[in-house]
């Protein structure tokens, strides 16, 4: 393929809810231009873009898919966006690389949640984009009902610019209220219309929307507004250049339609991409960051420096690590030696290529706007940006949402403990919202997720690709003690053992703190009695008897202890013995203080269809939550909750069981708070169980 400047490219981003139609209708496009022989489909696993074993066996797209296509002298490159919830992060991720977006929505179902999610994302990274209601094919398919449904939860500024022939079964093309032409479509026309009349019909709905489209179009300029006035109408060539400003300016949403399975209108919408979205260049300028944090600009230009940006990681098993890029600025060339700003490393970039799915094609040289890849980088990872030497630039990292659950992850045996660092390492590399670490309080380690699916995935990852075995389970919940009341009480060791004995004694008062007040320890000692070398001692026998815990060998926290008197012996005492006296003088006033259990409060959003709100009220008021506030954002309802860390452990799986998978939730640690003592009662009883109920160590 030859190389295109960045004027004749376009970068779309497929997005929309799970199953919208988003893979079939990129294998509509690739079939329509010609690239493939055949129309993939999801079914039968043999679409372009899903071609991870997990995604075949699944039938959902997992992460992000590429693959390019040459329409109309441009080249259109597909960014094929996950829609299930669980895997939103890695759209997120992906849409940095991406110009304009193609927003599905289903016929049938409307705007749906996740809709609503990859509306907010393409915001976020201001792109422009056109609705495209797919499954007008199917039973119970309104155009004008999902018209409705878009236009109340996004804006009135999103109109039709194509208007369906027939419904259901009985739709087979659609009138282009651009040109204000009709075309049709059979089995065999392979996603390419044939022109015919307007269906009499139609006439007059087509007529109302196409005046209704040149209106808007000339409301979004004053030059169009004068000749509007003067003729009631636009010329063609200003119909298509106003909606090309209009689109790129984000002041009008197009609502295009179509049958992905039986590629209708499929040529059309790639004329639209061609024709009417912004290519990377007319976007301007990207914003970035010297070195030193200070805000630098660069030109998408190709007699710019070079500079590209790593967006994906892929780990593959021929090619090794595999760098999704987008070129920022300049003419990357292929076996070009660049520097990595993040890094401070040089990279070595050779066999540079353009990606149909997984299938690589080398390129000589890729220009300003382009997406490629690239193997076997030493030291680039997802975020870091290159460049050339002398002139460097830093774009800035995605910022993904904290996992929502974590699972406790341990090696099924001890060959598969040898291999499970370096394989989760390779997996971590490509989903940098995945977290891996161990919990200093349980010694457990936890792998952190979007969702059980999510992590289910990463396991059945590491056996197929890495034939790592492991296993998973609920993650201990990290509880923690504390006291409510005071002691004053006396610490004493004393053992005589023939030689030189042990003797320490320490007398302390206990008191609580504010919640998140840690620990405190205050030497009030006047006089000497205890001196002054073995104050520490003390201090660390506390210390390291509260991390041990009390009541279910959990750390106690938020206390305050007060040394204020003791005694010594000029030759029994030593460190060591006045550490045994400050751990028995901690149980003792343990016992006295009125200890309590803590456990995690977590603040939870939960995005969920207003007519499931009920439902989850219920069942949060069911997990001893407590309900912060609700908020409406087109048809999606927003719940925030305060429910303990508990109750969550299995809320992934839950919340897509109450709503059919529409709802989506995510969960950050709040604050700790007393456990009801029914709940208490049956942990301490548990962790005595687990390691056997140990008498205090008696005073020498």
């Amino acid at each position: 393929m030859k190389a295109y400047p960045g004027k004749e490219i376009r970068n779309v981003g497929i997005v929309g809810h799970g199953d919208c139609g988003k893979t079939t209708l990129v294998s509509g496009f690739l079939y329509t231009a010609g690239v493939t022989s055949r129309l993939g489909s999801v079914a039968e696993g043999t679409t372009t873009t899903d071609f991870d074993e997990e995604e075949i066996e699944r039938k959902v797209s997992i992460s992000t898919g590429l693959a390019y296509l040459e329409w109309n002298k441009t080249k259109i490159n597909f960014l094929d966006t996950p829609g299930y919830n669980i895997f939103l992060n890695d759209t997120l991720a992906s849409l940095v690389a991406a110009d304009a977006a193609f927003v599905l929505v289903d016929a049938v179902a409307g705007v749906e949640v996740v809709t609503e999610k990859v509306w907010e994302f393409s915001n976020r990274y201001e792109l422009a984009r056109a609705l495209v209601v797919n499954k007008l094919d199917r039973e119970n398919a309104n155009f004008e009902r999902a018209v409705e449904s878009i236009q109340s939860v996004f804006s009135r500024s999103a109109i039709p610019v194509q208007w369906p022939i027939g419904q259901e079964k009985g739709f087979q093309g659609v009138v282009d209220l651009i040109s204000g032409k009709a075309f049709t479509y059979t089995a065999d026309s392979k996603g390419k219309g044939k022109p015919v009349d307007v269906p009499a019909a139609l006439a007059d709905a087509v007529k109302a929307a196409r005046e209704k489209l040149i209106e808007v179009i000339a409301e979004s300029n004053d030059k169009y507004m004068e000749e509007f006035f003067e003729r009631g109408t636009l010329a063609q060539e200003h119909i298509v250049e106003g909606l090309r400003e209009a689109v790129a300016g984000r002041r009008l949403f197009p609502i295009l339609c179509t049958s992905a399975t039986h590629l209708v209108a499929a040529d059309l919408m790639l004329n639209f991409a061609s024709d009417v979205l912004p290519s990377p260049v007319d976007r301007g300028k990207v914003a970035g960051a010297s070195a030193s944090g200070e805000p630098l600009e660069r030109e998408i230009s190709d007699t710019a420096p070079v500079s590209i940006f790593v967006f994906k990681t892929i780990a593959d098993a021929f090619s090794g690590r595999v760098s999704y890029f987008k070129v920022m600025s300049g003419i990357l060339v292929n076996d070009a030696h660049l520097t990595n700003y993040n890094k401070g490393t040089d990279e070595r970039l050779a066999h540079i290529s353009i990606l149909q799915g997984k299938e690589h094609s080398a390129v000589a040289e890729l220009h300003a706007g382009d997406i490629g890849a690239v193997a076997k980088l030493k030291d680039t990872l997802t975020w870091d940006t290159l460049g050339d030497k002398g002139v460097p630039i830093l774009y800035p990292a995605v910022k993904l949402p904290e996992p929502a659950i974590s699972f406790a992850i341990g090696a099924a045996s001890r060959n598969d403990e040898d291999k499970l660092s370096t394989a989760l390492h390779k997996i971590l590399e490509e989903n940098p919202s995945l977290r891996f670490y161990r919990d200093p309080q349980t010694n457990e380690f936890l792998l952190g997720g979007a969702g059980q699916q999510q992590v289910e995935v990463v396991v059945s990852r590491l056996k197929r690709r890495y034939h790592v075995n492991v296993t998973l389970k609920a993650p201990k919940v990290p509880y923690r003690e504390t006291i409510r009341g005071t002691a004053d009480v006396q610490g004493r060791h004393k053992k005589q053992t023939g030689g030189h004995g042990q003797f320490g004694d320490c007398k302390i008062k206990m008191e609580p703190l504010p919640r998140g007040g840690k620990f405190e320890f205050v030497n009030d000692i006047f006089g000497g009695a205890v001196p002054r070398q073995y104050v520490p001692a003390i201090e660390k026998g506390i210390i390291e008897s509260a991390h041990r815990g009390f009541l279910a060998g959990y750390p106690v926290v938020d206390f305050r202890v007060i040394l204020y008197d003791g005694s010594y012996h000029d030759v029994d005492s030593s460190e060591m013995a006045f550490k045994i006296a400050g751990s028995i003088a901690f149980r003792k006033a343990m016992e006295l203080a009125h200890p309590v259990l803590l456990e995690p409060v977590m603040n939870v959003e939960v995005y969920v269809p207003e007519t499931y709100s009920g439902d989850i009220i219920g069942d949060m008021n069911s997990r001893r939550g407590r309900i912060q506030g609700m908020d409406t954002r087109g048809h999606t309802q927003l719940i925030k909750s305060q429910v303990p860390m508990s109750e969550m452990l299995t809320y992934a799986s839950d919340l897509t069981s109450m709503t059919q998978g529409r709802g989506t939730f995510s969960m950050e640690f709040s604050h700790y708070d007393v456990a009801p003592s029914q709940i208490s009662d049956k942990i301490i009883a548990a962790a005595k169980a687990e390691r056997g109920h140990t008498a205090p160590e008696e005073e020498g």
